[in-house]
């Protein structure tokens, strides 16, 4: 694959004067309106006493959306435009006969708090397919989004540098906005149009209204937008922002039978500049993400791995150009894709290997840049390169190798957004020595396209995809894939033949999507999804298994008027059939589900699953042996969540399976209270507890003195609690303290280890046979997280973060005689590990 700097430049040569057919023309029935051009800048205080706003038109066709589609609203909004050569300027007045009723409620930047709300949605671009959001509330919080794929992506990671502020007076409330230009990407032009839009939510009567009116009938978000006009002679200024940064972090470290705690000081840069009006350059040298929430304490006992969101703010940021989703349907959808993020930075490959106590957790990343953004004709573009460290172990036996990852993404529009045809390309390249090279996949290159087609009328679309991959290194890495819970190529009753001596492995992926997404009560989506055996992107992306083929079927009702029972209803029912690449059956399910929001607002939800219908078979229960007959099992689910107005929200949660003929069920319990104790201070708690037991729980594979492999099964009886802790304190806007913590305890205990028989038999019984253990055992698992984050933005852009991270674990292989409350207990006496940060960072502008 070429660098990844010749790949920018050819695709910067495709940037050529405007197509005709990419010339925007607003939606039928859409609404215009004018911005003026101020003479002077403005005064940011929430008053609209600025002589350019006695002069701009006000906009004040505002219709109610939600809950009832273009309906009269209840209380007049009203909406003025201005602009200057470096700012994009916006006043609005909410009008509320009521003021002292709007509640003004502190929370962190980018949470949504119970209050009121104004949004304006700006689609600079004006291709009616992307978009940015900036929203603020009545006490001044300001929330901000970068909008992907028509509304589909909401990137809210994207933080912008921008003013607001805010009033309450006796007419209702009022909100000014600056948005400085630089924050914006559009075409150069003598003028410019663009997408634009303002949201106001009156929360008290969970109302909402917005000018043009938003139909949530229709599909897609940003193609909604109306437009500004007289946008005259905006410069196309080459942006520059850094964001230096120093860091001082004191560590746990297991060392020599004792803990030290070294104290480690560094420095980094966050770069953003703007190579065009339309293109950005965003950067980062040494980050460092040591505020960022630690993730969900889980224990996987599957063959697969567990996906874990990205929270780091350099690749969470622009996260929609890049996405690119894999077996994903409107029925079932598991986060695969071919980028997925986290692979950067990673955890090392090799520390079980050769690694110890104090070897790193995490992969350093020395350097990581991306370019975002529109080429003139509709060719939306992102590249990103990422470049992290060797990292070694004791001897300097490397445990994870420097490696290269690069991916391009770019996506033409077509007939004014409504079809597109798009690549995509990955690569992954790795500096393996001694130590790594049996171990690890030197090259993994992916190259891919899509398609979406939205036919006349905006009612039925049809959309596709095609991957091709291609990985190699040394033949007992390749050996290693092969055998890998992705791709099993050892089963013995697969079709699949594994090869010990090959240097590569190569896949593809087909995936074609059709349905209907707008217009009256109805929706509906089919598809069929296949992946050959040998298809591999985990390297850079993220993909559970190979050696599969699905047809999904969902059926969608919604009913989006206030009636005298609900304010909006939905029920979907869906059918779905997996298979692997030879055709042995692997699934078949029917699933309905309905979600009702009664008129106190309450949401209601319930579904139920029948699965494992006829004669269906688990390829992946064995971890690489026989494929095992599959009983039928019932699932269902249910959830309520009160109201979101008052102070006290609760919710509620639970499901229920049921399946191997009545020998395995289990059973979840979520409850989650969100306490308004004051408007500046906020805590929630959620208790989970679940029951499984699995009468058919893989237990391993053992090879006896013959050579002949037994793959074992036990009956498994496993407990689980956890408790999730957030408290949220808002001293200001700018400055907050939030408190995350998570104890979480699982305990279980086998029993009854039996081996396969006749691993397809129609009886139960008959697919196992006795296997002799001397001692099933079984195990528990503790850990607890947390984290305590102070951050003050003290000026705009810059920010300070003072951190306090936790964490414990502990784990027996035996359940365990205590009860899960003195499990509990007991992991507040496990060490903990420690981490202290200060970071600062200082925004610049030039």
């Amino acid at each position: 694959m070429p660098p990844v700097a010749l790949v920018f430049v050819v695709l910067l040569s495709l940037q050529t004067s405007p197509d005709p057919q990419a010339v925007r023309v607003p939606p039928p029935g859409a609404t215009s309106a004018v911005a003026v051009r101020a003479d002077r800048p403005l005064v940011i205080d929430g008053k609209d006493d600025d002589p350019v706003w006695r002069e701009a038109p006000a906009i004040t066709a505002f219709r109610e959306f939600q809950p009832k589609e273009d309906g009269d609203p209840r209380f007049p909004t009203e909406a003025k435009v201005a602009y200057d050569s470096r700012n994009f300027y916006v006043f609005i007045r909410a009008f509320d006969p009521h003021p002292d009723s709007i509640l003004k409620l502190l929370a962190r930047r980018d949470v949504r708090a119970a209050t009121d709300q104004i949004k304006i949605v700006i689609d600079s671009y004006h291709d009616r397919r992307t978009g940015f959001e900036f929203a603020v509330n009545p006490a001044g919080v300001k929330r901000d989004y970068a909008i992907y794929n028509d509304g589909q992506t909401e990137d809210d990671a994207w933080d912008a540098v921008w003013e607001v502020a805010t009033t309450v007076d006796s007419l209702g409330w009022t909100a000014e906005f600056r948005i400085p230009l630089s924050q914006l990407r559009y075409a150069p032009a003598a003028s410019n149009t663009f997408g634009f839009g303002v949201w106001r939510d009156i929360q008290r009567y969970t109302e909402r209204v917005s000018w043009p009116v938003y139909r949530i009938s229709r599909p897609g978000f940003s193609s909604q937008l109306g437009e500004i006009q007289g946008l005259v002679g905006l410069p196309s200024p080459r942006r520059l922002e850094v964001t230096p940064y120093g860091v001082t972090k004191n560590v746990t470290v297991a060392r020599g039978g004792g803990f030290d705690h070294p104290q480690r000081v560094a420095g980094g840069a966050d770069i953003k500049y703007g190579v065009t009006s339309n293109l950005t350059l965003d950067a980062t040298v040494n980050p460092d993400f040591g505020q960022v929430e630690a993730d969900p304490a889980v224990l996987n006992l599957t063959a697969f791995e567990t996906f874990f969101q990205e929270r780091r703010p350099f690749f969470v940021a622009g996260t929609g150009v890049f996405r690119f989703d894999v077996n994903c349907s409107q029925v079932n959808c598991n986060s695969e894709g071919l980028f997925y993020s986290r692979r950067v930075g990673r955890a090392p490959h090799l520390t079980d290997l050769y690694g110890d106590a104090s070897s790193p957790t995490g992969t350093t990343i020395i350097g990581a840049g991306k370019v975002t953004g529109r080429l003139a004709g509709g060719l939306n573009l992102g590249v990103l390169e990422g470049v992290t460290a060797r990292e070694t172990g004791p001897q300097d036996r490397t445990i994870e190798p420097l490696t290269n990852f690069a991916v391009v993404r770019a996506f033409q529009d077509l007939r004014h957004g409504e079809s597109g045809v798009g690549v995509m390309a990955t690569a992954v390249d790795r500096n393996l020595d001694v130590w790594t090279d049996p171990y690890l996949r030197q090259s993994a290159y992916v190259g891919a396209m899509d398609f979406r087609h939205r036919f006349p009328g905006g009612r039925y679309q049809l959309s596709g995809s095609l991957d091709l991959s291609r990985v190699a290194g040394t033949g007992q890495a390749i050996a290693a894939t092969q055998q890998s819970p992705v791709h099993f190529y050892q089963r013995p009753d697969g079709s699949q033949t594994f090869d010990s001596t090959r240097t590569t492995l190569m896949g593809d992926a087909e995936e074609l999507l059709f349905g209907k997404v707008g217009g009256g009560i109805t929706r509906f989506q089919t598809s069929y999804q296949r992946r050959s055996p040998g298809f591999e992107v985990n390297d850079l992306g993220f993909l559970l298994r190979a050696d599969q083929q699905s047809w999904n079927n969902w059926f969608g009702l919604q009913s989006l008027h206030p009636t005298s029972i609900y304010q909006q209803a939905f029920w979907n029912f869906n059918w779905w059939q997996y298979w692997a690449a030879d055709g042995l059956a692997l699934e078949r399910a029917a699933n309905s589900n309905a979600q009702v929001q009664l008129k106190n607002r309450w949401w209601l939800h319930a579904g139920a699953t029948l699965g494992q219908l006829g004669t269906t078979f688990c390829d992946r229960c064995a971890r690489g042996g026989p494929a095992v007959r599959a009983d039928p099992y019932f699932a269902p689910w249910f959830e309520w969540d009160g109201d979101s107005r008052p102070p006290v929200v609760p919710a509620v949660w639970g499901s229920y399976w049921r399946g191997d003929g009545g020998r395995s069920e289990s059973v979840e319990l979520n409850t989650q209270v969100s306490v308004r104790l004051a408007s500046q201070f906020n805590v929630s708690f959620r208790v989970s507890g679940s029951h499984n037991v699995a009468d058919a729980q893989w237990y391993g594979n053992f090879v006896d003195g013959t050579g002949v492999t037994h793959y074992t099964f036990a009956h498994l009886n496993q407990k689980t609690a956890s408790l999730t802790g957030r408290v949220d304190y808002i001293v200001t806007r700018d400055l907050t303290v939030q408190v995350y913590a998570q104890p979480f305890v699982s305990k279980g205990t086998y029993s009854n280890v039996r081996e396969l028989a006749d691993p397809r038999a129609a009886a139960y019984d008959d697919r196992y046979q006795p296997y002799a253990v001397s001692s099933p055992g079984g195990f528990n698992f503790k850990q607890f997280r947390s984290n305590l984050v102070l951050r003050w933005e003290y000026r705009p852009g810059s920010t300070l973060f003072l951190v306090w991270n936790q964490g414990r674990q502990d784990f027996v292989p035996a359940q365990g005689t205590k009860s899960l409350a003195g499990d509990f207990g007991d992991l507040f006496d496990a060490h903990p590990d420690n981490t202290f940060l200060l970071k600062v960072s200082y925004w610049l502008e030039r």
